[in-house]
């Protein structure tokens, strides 16, 4: 694990004079660095981890976006996480509003892709009972690589055409008009993607956890107070009993704390 060392007023009076510490505060984490930090397990099962960002007060977002919560470093660890995954998961509320765009290829990442035999970009995986999406955007119609639309056998037929039309591929993941956690990730893990990684939002991770099939946790704690009646991270009915994860390493820069954990 890597550790984080206390604050202490020193360290504190180092930091804000520029000055090295022993954590290195004023350095920035590289991407070789947070790609090894952040490694998927070995193995040749599914693993599905979520990315998520949250203030000191449980705001999962601010005037309904996460970005306004975020950070130059937190923003290097989304992209790093989408350069280490097979497919980004994501809802079609969050679609709409944070505006999604295909992944991109990263030349930093090229080598390691194509050594684990990915792609150049990750696929982006939309969650959808209505598909009531803008099927004109770029994420459909000039992605690198085609996205993927997860839904259920009772999704609207004209809709699905719609998106197939596009260019998106349907992957039915339900019996019903939504999908089901379990199913989508074992439908992805047949697709050959078993690297997985939710983006959110709320709603999507709240089934994530509630049918237990989420592994892993990576959780950015954001030095920002917001108030107000925001989401929390997850949403949705709460679980029976909760679930218990472990801290496998915790990473700070310029005040943001980066969490990774794992289920017990």
């Amino acid at each position: 694990m890597r550790r984080l060392f206390p604050v202490t007023d020193e360290t504190a009076a180092q930091a804000s004079d520029g000055a090295p510490d022993a954590r290195g505060a004023d350095r920035e984490w590289g991407l070789p660095e947070l790609a090894e930090a952040y490694a998927y397990p070995a193995g040749g099962g599914p693993w599905l981890r979520a990315n998520m960002v949250s203030t000191l007060d449980g705001a999962g977002q601010h005037e309904g976006r996460s970005q306004s919560i975020s950070g130059d470093a937190d923003m290097r660890i989304f992209g790093t996480l989408r350069a280490l995954a097979d497919v980004v998961v994501v809802g079609a509320e969050t679609v709409r509003q944070e505006g999604y765009r295909p992944a991109r290829a990263r030349a930093e990442f090229a080598a390691a892709r194509a050594a684990a035999g990915q792609g150049p970009a990750p696929v982006i995986a939309v969650v959808t009972a209505s598909l009531d999406l803008d099927f004109s955007l770029p994420l459909f119609v000039s992605p690198l690589v085609p996205t993927l639309i997860l839904t259920g056998a009772q999704a609207p037929p004209d809709r699905i055409a719609g998106a197939r039309k596009a260019g998106a591929r349907v992957v039915v993941a339900g019996d019903g008009a939504g999908v089901d956690p379990a199913r989508a990730v074992a439908a992805l893990a047949g697709l050959g993607h078993t690297r997985l990684l939710a983006e959110g939002g709320p709603r999507l991770l709240g089934q994530f956890v509630a049918a237990g099939v989420l592994d892993e946790l990576c959780l950015t704690l954001s030095p920002l107070l917001v108030a107000g009646d925001a989401q929390r991270i997850a949403g949705g009915p709460s679980v029976k009993v909760p679930s218990r994860f472990e801290l496998v390493s915790l990473l700070e820069e310029a005040g943001f704390l980066f969490g990774r954990y794992r289920r017990s």
